[in-house]
């Protein structure tokens, strides 16, 4: 499977191309592509470990795929809302603003 489009990894793919390279082939290329996790499932331990670890920047993009790949809103609110009690009260805030703005997002494609 290609790697989803993103404007962020096309912006530093010129100074970055090996970063880029190593994304695209390795990160979707293989590691999503393995059978032994649905690619849903594999949406939600991702971005679990993001909100885990405060990375907002990679958060939103890991939601809207999540999104299509079978995540519902309600999981993903339940996910962050469970981890707060587990990576703490910020990274819960934090991520559910995240979230916000791709549900608001998404909406405005409808």
């Amino acid at each position: 499977m290609a790697a989803p489009p993103s404007a962020r990894r096309d912006r530093i793919r010129p100074v970055f191309p090996k970063l880029v390279s190593m994304t695209n082939e390795y990160v979707y290329g293989d590691v999503w592509e393995r059978k032994e996790l649905s690619k849903r499932d594999r949406s939600l331990v991702t971005i679990s470990a993001l909100v885990a670890l405060g990375w907002r920047d990679q958060l939103e993009g890991h939601i809207a795929r999540g999104l299509a790949n079978g995540l519902t809103r309600e999981e993903i609110v339940e996910a962050i809302t469970h981890l707060a009690m587990y990576s703490g009260w910020p990274s819960a805030m934090t991520a559910s603003h995240v979230a916000c703005d791709v549900f608001e997002a998404e909406d405005g494609k409808k």
